[in-house]
């Protein structure tokens, strides 16, 4: 096996992958419960978002590095949520690959609302086209989890 030498090298060998079996549960809801917005999740939370998600993982070498979803009706909305690269392979553009294929999966190709929320990762997101809403437009209800017993 020959072992990438660039960056371009490495990004042709992470695969991409919306086949859900391979998503290493355990180690992708510990890597976003250690994010600053993951914080307070539980296991059972990241269950039902991951379930009602189109999820994608990215894998170099069969191992998984990378993780995003994106919440969407299919037609009209997608919500880019998670977008996380496990911290030892962070800043070799794998995060921008993970957009990428959210953004070209055929099953959203007639959406043309993509949302999503980042304290830190603006630059990310501004090379896709996003841009910070300041229309006048976009309105936010944040509630605390009501607990179910």
């Amino acid at each position: 096996m020959k072992i990438a030498s660039t960056p371009e090298e490495l990004m042709a060998e992470v695969e991409i992958s919306f086949g859900t079996s391979r998503i290493g549960f355990d180690k992708t809801s510990e890597v976003i419960k250690a994010s600053y917005w993951g914080e307070g999740r539980t296991d059972d939370i990241h269950r039902r978002a991951f379930a009602n998600s189109l999820c994608v993982g990215a894998y170099l070498d069969g191992e998984q590095v990378g993780f995003a979803r994106v919440v969407t009706d299919y037609a009209c909305f997608a919500y880019v949520s998670d977008v996380i690269v496990w911290p030892e392979r962070r800043g070799l553009g794998i995060g921008k690959k993970l957009i990428q294929a959210l953004l070209d999966h055929p099953e959203l190709s007639s959406v043309t609302s993509w949302s999503l929320r980042t304290t830190d990762a603006q630059s990310l997101y501004n090379k896709f086209g996003f841009e910070v809403s300041n229309d006048g437009m976009y309105m936010r209800l944040a509630r605390q989890p009501v607990a179910h017993e």
